[in-house]
Order: structure tokens, then C-alpha cells, then sequence
């Protein structure tokens, strides 16, 4: 079994992608609350996503279980281009464009499309299928993307219909191609 985590609650005020937002201070409760629930499953590693939310996270869960962590670029969010860490109301009065939800094709400047990252989580579920007892803590698009890639379903805008919340864990099962958020 392959365990996602969110990282814990940022500042949702700026445009996170690639960001170095920190967590907040709920955000990091979150995350302590959590590890009550992952201390009690069988996890031997844990990879973490390279952003700043997501190293945070990964560090209390880290200590929690007595594990050390590896950080992966791949498992970061949609890269967000020139929009990475702007205050969302001057990015979308700068790039109007993109606020609100945006066509699955429709690529961030120098950054990605939905697209995009679903093909990069594709390559990355292949290469990570043969893993076991693992948690890795990522992104809300990144866990997205593993739903629509075992419901076998192209992304679509919707990115709060497989409730991937901030802390929330999701159970992965490769043989079965299966997901399912577990809190």
C-alpha cells in the first residue's frame, strides 16, 4: 500500500504551485493530528514533495514516526508559472485570464497545464508502482491526478470532488488500481 498526505493548511491568499508558503499554524495542527492515524499504519519510508508546505509536513510526520524523508521535485503541484507566490487578487488583476478555473490545456505562462501534470504523475505512478509501506506527501493536484488515473478518466476542473483536504489521507493500492481517501 502506497499512503498520500496533503501537506497541512497554507496561506490560501497567494497562488501556491511552486511557492514557498509555509504552513500555518492550523496547517501544522493538522498535520500533528494526523500523525495519530499514520503512526498506526504499516509505513516504512517517507518521499516527499520538494515545496516548502509540503518539506514542513513532511518534517512533523517525520518526527512523529521516526522515519527520515526523501524529497522528490516530481511529486511537487502544477507548476504555476509566473503566478507562483503572487497575492491572488494582483495575479488576477495582472493575468485575468486565469482566475477562477481554468481549461485543463490551458498552460500557466512558463508554468504547466492540468495536462501537464497529469502526465507527469502518470510517468511517476509507474515508476513508484513496486513500492511499498510508503507515505508520500504531496499536493492536492497531485492526489487529484492519481484519482482521475485510476478511474481511468481524463482531469477535469473540478478539483474538490475527490476531497483531497489539507491533511487529508489517501490509500493507494497499485495491483488493485484503486484509491480511496481514508481521512
Amino acid at each position: 500500500m502506497i499512503y498520500f498526505l496533503r501537506h497541512g493548511e497554507d496561506d490560501e491568499s497567494y497562488i501556491g504551485g511552486w511557492s514557498d508558503a509555509e504552513l500555518t499554524e492550523n496547517g501544522r495542527k493538522q498535520v500533528m493530528e494526523i500523525c495519530e492515524t499514520l503512526s498506526k499504519l504499516p509505513i516504512s519510508r517517507i518521499v516527499s514533495s520538494d515545496i516548502e508546505r509540503a518539506k514542513m509536513t513532511s518534517k512533523i510526520v517525520s518526527e512523529a514516526l521516526n522515519l527520515p524523508v526523501t524529497y522528490l521535485k516530481e511529486l511537487r503541484e502544477q507548476d504555476k508559472g509566473l503566478l507562483t507566490g503572487l497575492k491572488k487578487e494582483d495575479a488576477y488583476l495582472k493575468y485575468p485570464q486565469y482566475q477562477g478555473v481554468v481549461e485543463v490545456d490551458m498552460k500557466y505562462p512558463e508554468g504547466e497545464s492540468l495536462m501537464d501534470l497529469y502526465e507527469r504523475v502518470k510517468t511517476l505512478l509507474i515508476e513508484i508502482e513496486g513500492w511499498d509501506e510508503v507515505l508520500i506527501v504531496t499536493h492536492r493536484g497531485v492526489i487529484n491526478m492519481v484519482y482521475f488515473l485510476m478511474e481511468n478518466r481524463l482531469p477535469d476542473k473540478d478539483k474538490e470532488q475527490f476531497q483531497v483536504t489539507h491533511a487529508s489521507l489517501h490509500a493507494w493500492n497499485p495491483k488493485q488500481k484503486k484509491i480511496e481517501r481514508m481521512k
